[in-house]
């Protein structure tokens, strides 16, 4: 019988017990990420050590015999206690090492600033984190290679979910045109179309999500902006010279929330230029427990700030 045991392999018992669970050999392969034939051959091998037939194959899917249900009863609770050690140890391996957190310039700038202090308050010990700031395409590029741990990046509404990666959404979010109180576009309540096209602006770059969202929807509209007053690359740059020069500015809301000290957000009439930020994490590998917990944090505080242009 022992030398039966050392036999056991947790991952023949896995396949099993999510098998059971999900009652088809191909959900069961594609939850797990493995081909079918693989799937059944690891079947196969677990019926052999067991001595007899574990699961009964139908056209309807996979169920268990009573053998199978007696395996079943012992191998999960002995699943769960192996993945928790597992998350023990990586959380072990990973507990001096900064989380790598690749976010977009307007949420490194203007939303991680006014979270990340409570959340190193309630830790009660110094957070490690290496923050990488580019635009949201860089930041799904660095997290599906393994380069961050997680990250932050802005998304048009139709954007489809890269199989890479999981994601949680975050906010929505909006681009707005803000401008000086000083500015006449400040005293009306929107902006007209035809006005809002022909005005040269600062801009963020082209590759900038800002950016494609604005030109996507007025594609759909047979319309383009004038050529940028000026372009830059991040957030804050593109507040600052717009301020500089006294120019309007394509800028998310979370960039200008209610009371800005030198700027207020309007909206282009008849138009809305959508997008929502979301959380990315590898499909590959599982969360460890810090980034985890940096996850849920963000996930539960960002509806406690104030990001919304009024109706």
């Amino acid at each position: 019988m022992a030398d039966l045991l050392r036999r056991v392999d947790l991952a023949e018992l896995r396949v099993f017990c999510v098998a059971v669970e999900l009652g088809s050999f191909g959900r069961a392969a594609r939850l797990m990420r493995v081909t079918q034939p693989a799937l059944s051959k690891r079947m196969r091998e677990l019926e052999l050590l067991a001595g007899t037939t574990l699961l009964v194959r139908s056209a309807r899917g996979v169920r268990p015999t009573p053998a199978g249900e007696r395996l079943y009863a012992e191998a999960r609770p002995l699943l769960t206690q192996a993945e928790r050690v597992e998350e023990t140890l990586q959380g072990l391996r990973h507990e001096d090492a900064p989380i790598r957190l690749a976010a977009g310039h307007t949420v490194a700038e203007c939303l991680l600033p006014r979270l990340l202090p409570e959340y190193r308050a309630r830790r009660g010990r110094p957070l490690a984190l290496e923050l990488l700031a580019a635009n949201s395409t860089v930041v799904h590029d660095l997290v599906s290679e393994g380069r961050a741990d997680f990250g932050v990046a802005a998304a048009a509404p139709d954007t489809v979910p890269d199989a890479r990666l999981q994601q949680r959404d975050l906010c929505e979010d909006e681009v707005v045109v803000a401008v000086s109180p000083a500015h006449p576009w400040a005293a009306r309540q929107t902006i007209p179309l035809r006005e809002f096209v022909c005005t040269p602006m600062v801009m963020r770059d082209p590759a900038a999500n800002t950016r494609r969202v604005v030109d996507a929807v007025l594609r759909e509209h047979d319309l383009r902006l004038a050529a940028p007053l000026t372009e830059v690359g991040s957030t804050g740059a593109a507040i600052a010279a717009a301020i500089t020069g006294g120019a309007p500015v394509l800028i998310s809301r979370l960039a200008i929330p209610p009371h800005h000290e030198h700027m207020v957000a309007r909206r282009v009439q008849g138009l809305r230029f959508r997008r929502r930020f979301v959380m990315l994490w590898s499909a590959r590998e599982a969360l460890g427990p810090e980034v985890r917990s940096l996850i849920d944090y963000l996930a539960s505080s960002i509806h406690n700030l104030e990001l919304s242009l009024p109706r």
